[in-house]
């Protein structure tokens, strides 16, 4: 057996949730242990995440979008004057 030490505030909040499903404490907690976990989705590259992201911009939004955002990043997003190419 295991001893799990909470303070008497947690444990009675986790007795109340427990009861509201008309568990006692004990049979909650094996409950919750025994739930099946969700499925982990995999993981993806970044660029890929951002594809999907930019799939439903329009195109006249894109076509306003500056040619040098990448290289200047800074001065879109922080207002610092344009590097020098």
């Amino acid at each position: 057996m295991t001893v799990i030490e909470l303070s008497d505030e947690h444990a009675a909040a986790l007795r109340a949730k427990a009861a509201s499903e008309g568990l006692s404490l004990e049979a909650w907690l094996q409950m919750l242990a025994d739930q099946e976990r969700p499925a982990v989705r995999p993981r993806r590259h970044i660029a890929d995440v951002i594809l999907d992201n930019m799939k439903d911009v329009p195109p006249e939004a894109m076509a306003r979008m500056p040619a040098d955002g990448a290289s200047q990043h800074d001065h879109y997003i922080y207002g610092w004057p344009k590097k020098e190419a």
